[in-house]
């Protein structure tokens, strides 16, 4: 059973979660069937494959800086892309690991708390 408080920090986050804007809808998916699982049978399974999809989907910064220099990177972030990988390279020079759009944000705060969540 996950603790009360982590629970409701977690939920918090994850509502956040689904209202971001670049969260994709296989988060957003995974994200609405672990809030329905709680307090069920299946809460706990769900919170696996939750934590699997979160890990899966938050972009590791080498990851974006290529793809905003790349051909796709261009066709998703248009004249911005140039923009976005500089930005990127600012995370990874103070030492970022991840993205910081507001779904990849939210989820490094959901992970931090994995240890927690998987219990």
């Amino acid at each position: 059973m996950i603790d009360k408080k982590v629970l409701d920090f977690v939920v918090g986050k994850t509502n956040e979660l689904i209202d971001a804007a670049t969260c994709s809808s296989e988060t957003k998916a995974a994200a609405q069937s672990w809030l329905a699982a709680i307090g069920t049978e299946t809460e706990a399974e769900e919170t696996k494959k939750y934590v699997a999809e979160l890990e899966e989907d938050i972009m590791p910064i080498d990851t974006l800086i290529a793809f905003a220099e790349s051909d796709a990177g261009a066709q998703v972030f248009g004249t911005d892309a140039p923009g976005v990988a500089a930005h990127a390279k600012e995370i990874k020079a103070a030492g970022g690991a991840y993205c910081d759009c507001p779904a990849c944000a939210v989820v490094g705060e959901i992970l931090e708390k994995k240890d927690l969540l998987l219990k």
